[in-house]
C-alpha cells in the first residue's frame, strides 16, 4: 500500500470512529415534548435507570377480543415504551378466537415478523403486483410481511391463536381498508365511483365504522 492510499486509509478510520463517538448509544423518548419525523427528543440520560429499558408483562396477557373482528392485540410502540426511540424496532401480541380476523391493512412504516404461538393462524398480504402470498401457519412458523402492502391475519382453527409480532420501526404506522373507504367524511359518491360498491351498502358500513357524508 503507497503512501497516498495508507493515508486514506488512515484518514477513514478517523472519521468513522470519531462519528462513532459522537452518536449517541440511545436515546429515550421525551414523550411530553412533540414528536419530529426523527422521532422524540431524548430524555436527559443522567436522570435514566434501568427500568427505562424494561416493559414487564406486555405481550403475555391476553388481549380483550369481545369485538365484531373477535380479535386485538397490544402493541409495544415507543408511545408504550419510551426506550424504542430511534432503535427501529417495536412488537405487539395478538389474539385470535375462533373465526376471528384482522382485516385487510397496512403499516406504510415497517415490514412485520409474525410468530405464531399458539393454535393455527391463516396470514397473507397481496404484493404490489397483486400477486397473493398466503399460509395457514401453525405453531413456531414464522412469516414477514414487506412494508406496507395490504395484509390479514385470521383463524381458521377450532381454538384461540396466539401471535406475536415484530416490526422494523418503533412506529410503524396503520391503516385498515374498511376504515379508510367507511370510517371517516370521504363522500359516499366517491367511495361508491371508487369501489362499485352500491350506496345502501356504502351508508350501512359507514354507520358500521363511525363515517359520515
Amino acid at each position: 500500500m503507497d503512501m497516498a492510499l495508507q493515508t486514506l486509509f488512515l484518514f477513514s478510520v478517523l472519521f468513522f470512529a470519531s462519528k462513532a463517538v459522537a452518536q449517541l448509544d440511545f436515546c429515550v423518548a421525551d414523550l411530553s415534548a412533540p414528536a419530529t419525523p426523527a422521532g422524540f427528543p431524548c430524555k436527559n440520560q443522567a436522570n435514566l435507570t434501568v427500568d427505562d429499558f424494561v416493559f414487564s408483562s406486555a405481550l403475555m396477557t391476553k388481549t380483550n377480543t369481545s369485538n365484531p373482528n373477535k380479535a386485538a392485540a397490544a402493541a409495544l410502540f415507543v408511545t408504550q415504551f419510551p426506550a424504542l426511540n430511534g432503535l427501529g424496532t417495536s412488537m405487539a401480541r395478538f389474539d385470535l378466537d375462533v373465526g376471528g380476523a384482522f382485516p385487510m391493512h397496512a403499516h406504510p412504516g415497517a415490514s412485520e415478523l409474525l410468530l405464531v404461538t399458539e393454535g393455527t393462524i391463516n396470514a397473507g398480504f397481496i404484493s404490489s403486483a397483486n400477486a397473493v402470498y398466503s399460509k395457514t401457519l401453525e405453531k413456531g412458523d414464522v412469516i414477514i410481511i414487506p412494508r406496507g402492502l395490504l395484509h390479514y391475519a385470521m383463524n381458521p382453527g377450532k381454538s384461540p391463536a396466539v401471535g406475536i409480532v415484530s416490526f422494523s420501526s418503533p412506529t410503524p404506522g396503520l391503516q385498515t381498508t374498511n376504515r379508510a373507504l367507511f370510517g371517516n367524511n370521504l363522500p359516499t359518491e366517491v367511495v361508491q365511483a371508487t369501489t362499485f360498491i352500491d350506496q345502501d351498502q356504502i351508508k350501512k358500513l359507514k354507520a358500521a365504522f363511525g363515517g359520515t357524508n
